[in-house]
């Protein structure tokens, strides 16, 4: 996507390029990795206006001497929530600038199931003036299935008016996958209203037919491959990979071992985070773990960073970043060490907005009244949390440590006159409609996550966002609802009665108003807490509840209606 420039401006760009006039900004005798050619050039970097005027030897009113320092274009997350990081857009953008990513395709999906078009306008608004430059994609399934129980529901005409955005590139993550083959019309009528424009995939365990007829709609991109078997499909039916690196579902490593066995073309490979909290981006970066990682599996620089930036750049259409040459924007990169990728100078149009790892100065919010007060529940008694089975044989939910996947097992649990009793092995697990008050509520069984003596609650459960708890006791789960509620959202740990650590989220149930430092000491505290509480060691409790009631992941998950088989579509009995 360019943007309009004037006669005056280009003219000055060709004085520059031409060595007439001065440059604004010249990187001298940068080591620049030319993702064209495959190969290092020893060159200056002319800049002008935010954009780079020539590759040569150039004179300018500032320089900036980068002998012996490589010169990078800037990353680009392919596709990610800002609400997992808990954090408003501006705190995000302080939190990955940093670490060079100055692009960001996002999906605003999570607050668009609580507060529906105000709250996808409100992204909108707080990214405009970012010191990176923010692209949207239209939410496709709000709510995702005809199962879910959300705050709003986006008709293809609700999403159209979006079209006169500049920044929205086009349709989101189109997760319902069966709507889409069976031909539902307003999923058709909204795929059909993007065609002009971009559409991104979500699709998992889908082969042959299925898989072919979903792509035939416009269908662009995938980042829910989990097997090698899958990204070869999807590559064969011309699908771009999101290779995906977050702190719940990490596909990176598999994906990475797998192309590099087939030896494919990698022009339909570029990186994405997803869902990356905080803490994960302050260890170990944001898309440069990812542009490490990939060198660490052998991919020379060159491949590295085009599926750091490049790659996703011709993807969407945007023909002015991802590279380093003359018309691109001067999103660039200092970089002392290109092994290691130590980052020493983030360039956004430009302009210096990092160095060594300092935060940029960025506004914050100021207009959120749309996005706040968004709990609503119906009276709860204890009685409503009982869970009554017909036998001590139940289906349960079995967790993957470091998957969003799930499964459904059939197995002994533990009762009293015909009441489930949670026990180490199998807690309960209850999801409460939170956004009209209709008094649903979901019960269930859940093995694999290890908590003793209290409850984990949150109002961050993918993509309704309804209240999720998970407990052993029912005391301890009305006691972290009750707090959700008395917040407006938020993680809360109770045990014994006692509220062990929380996180008040304000916006939407679904982001904190603190400064991103805040949050991330309070997400550590959090999950020291449930850890300490026994929650298994390998488990990300707060992303693990997260995703838990997300009915499009294979392949059980939890609803107010109850228990989800997303395979058969249908509720399933406990």
């Amino acid at each position: 996507m360019k943007q309009d420039i004037d006669c005056k401006k280009l003219e000055k760009r060709i004085k520059v390029s031409m060595g007439l006039i001065k440059a604004d900004l010249v990187l001298k005798n940068a080591i620049i990795p030319n993702l064209f050619t495959n190969e290092m050039i020893n060159a200056d970097v002319a800049i002008v206006d935010g954009y780079i005027a020539g590759i040569g030897n150039y004179g300018g009113c500032e320089t900036i001497d980068c002998s012996k320092w490589y010169v990078c274009p800037a990353f680009i997350d392919g596709h990610v929530h800002i609400e997992s990081t808990m954090a408003l857009p501006s705190e995000f953008a302080k939190s990955v600038i940093p670490y060079g990513t100055l692009t960001a395709i996002v999906d605003p999906h999570e607050i668009a199931n609580v507060c529906g078009i105000e709250g996808i306008k409100y992204f909108i608004n707080e990214t405009e003036h970012l010191p990176m430059t923010v692209y949207f994609m239209a939410p496709s399934c709000v709510p995702a299935t005809p199962h879910e129980y959300n705050g709003a529901t986006l008709k293809a005409e609700d999403l159209s008016q979006l079209l006169s955005y500049p920044r929205v590139l086009g349709l989101g993550e189109v997760m319902d996958y069966v709507s889409v083959i069976q031909g539902d019309s307003d999923m058709l009528q909204k795929l059909s209203n993007f065609q002009s424009r971009k559409i991104d995939g979500h699709l998992s365990g889908v082969f042959g037919h299925r898989a072919c007829a979903y792509t035939a709609t416009g269908i662009l991109t995938n980042h829910e491959c989990t097997t090698a078997e899958e990204v070869l499909e999807y590559l064969r039916l011309g699908i771009y990979i999101q290779i995906r690196e977050g702190s719940m579902a990490k596909n990176l490593d598999m994906i990475l071992s797998a192309i590099k066995k087939m030896d494919v073309c990698l022009d339909r490979l570029f990186f994405c985070t997803d869902d990356k909290h905080l803490e994960d981006i302050k260890r170990d970066g944001h898309i440069v773990h990812n542009v490490r990682k990939a060198m660490g599996h052998g991919f020379s620089i060159y491949d590295a960073l085009r599926m750091a930036s490049l790659n996703a750049a011709r993807c969407y259409g945007l023909s002015n970043v991802g590279a380093i040459a003359p018309g691109y924007q001067a999103d660039l990169l200092i970089v002392s060490d290109i092994h290691s990728f130590s980052i020493e100078r983030v360039i956004q149009g430009g302009t210096t907005v990092s160095i060594n790892g300092s935060e940029p100065s960025v506004s914050r919010a100021q207009q959120d009244k749309w996005v706040r007060n968004t709990i609503r529940i119906a009276p709860l008694s204890p009685k409503d949390l009982e869970l009554r089975l017909m036998k001590d044989q139940a289906n349960v939910i079995s967790v993957i440590p470091e998957q969003v996947v799930t499964r459904l097992d059939r197995a002994k649990v533990c009762t009293q006159k015909g009441i489930f009793i949670p026990n180490e092995d199998f807690l309960k697990v209850v999801v409460i409609e939170r956004h009209n008050a209709t008094g649903k509520i979901g019960l269930g069984i859940v093995r694999g996550f290890g908590l003793k003596k209290g409850a984990v609650g949150s109002t961050i459960s993918h993509d309704s966002h309804n209240i999720i708890v998970i407990g052993d006791n029912d005391p301890d789960i009305m006691t972290a609802i009750e707090a959700i509620q008395n917040s407006d959202g938020g993680i809360y740990i109770v045990s014994n009665g006692q509220i062990l650590g929380g996180l008040p989220l304000p916006i939407a149930g679904l982001m904190s108003d603190m400064e991103a430092s805040n949050i991330t000491a309070c997400i550590a505290q959090l999950n020291d807490v449930a850890h300490r509480c026994g929650v298994y060691h390998n488990i990300d409790p707060i992303g693990l509840l997260s995703f838990l009631a997300l009915p499009v992941i294979p392949e059980v998950r939890i609803t107010p209606e109850g228990l989800y088989h997303v395979a058969e579509t249908r509720i399933i009995s406990v």
